[in-house]
């Protein structure tokens, strides 16, 4: 099983092209903090950047053991060495992205609703994240909540891990998760906290309480 680091799925917050330095910097602490699941999602980028910013990252990851995903990229996870690729909803199908990065790939797969996620599934998908769960300001775009009764019965149907995702704070990690999510997604929890490696320090402790308490379907792959 592995640790409850690939319990908190970090994602990127798209601060790359403005200021590259800082933003490695956040990389470093975050993986310092214990954060061992990331997904590049950086799409102000050129491919070229993209690739080379991949590559960076690939490095200090592997340090700690940790994973990287590309946001919707599986021809940048190819290039950069990376240990999946993120399908968004208007992306590919996730056997198609298994043809170019091969079987031990690790790929998920962003879902709104019930019926994405099984299909997710069906497709050949490793876990899912759902969301957004609560409101936040990054996922309006996507309307209201989902809530935690519409997680819960999406983590019932599906047998691939769930994260949560959208509104996710440290205090909210135990209802995600009490309520059948494997894990929890962010964004602003950490790259927008004043601390980063206390607040990826902050959520695995909320995790390992929690996966210590229930036990059952937590591995991403």
């Amino acid at each position: 099983m592995p640790g409850v680091g690939e319990r908190l799925y970090l994602i990127t917050d798209g601060s790359a092209k403005r200021d590259l330095s800082g933003f490695l910097e956040k990389i470093d602490a975050a993986l310092a903090g214990g954060a061992r699941l990331i997904q590049l999602r950086e799409k102000a980028l050129s491919a070229k950047d993209l690739l080379k910013l991949a590559k960076i990252i690939k490095a200090k990851a592997e340090t700690f053991g940790a994973r990287l995903l590309i946001n919707d990229r599986a021809d940048i996870a190819l290039a950069a060495g990376a240990d999946g690729v993120h399908i968004t909803g208007n992306g590919y199908a996730p056997f198609e992205a298994r043809k170019i990065l091969g079987d031990t790939a690790l790929i998920g797969v962003s879902t709104h609703s019930i019926v994405e996620a099984r299909r997710a599934e069906e497709e050949g998908a490793d876990f899912v994240t759902f969301g957004p769960v609560y409101f936040t300001r990054l996922k309006a775009a996507y309307g209201e909540p989902l809530g935690i009764e519409k997680l819960r019965e999406t983590a019932t149907l599906v047998t691939i891990p769930v994260f949560a995702l959208g509104g996710i704070t440290t205090k909210r990690v135990v209802e995600a998760v009490s309520n059948g999510a494997s894990g929890v997604a962010v964004i602003s929890a950490v790259f927008g906290s004043g601390d980063i490696k206390k607040s990826v320090e902050g959520l695995l402790s909320e995790l390992d309480h929690q996966t210590f308490r229930r036990g059952g379907k937590d591995d991403p792959a």
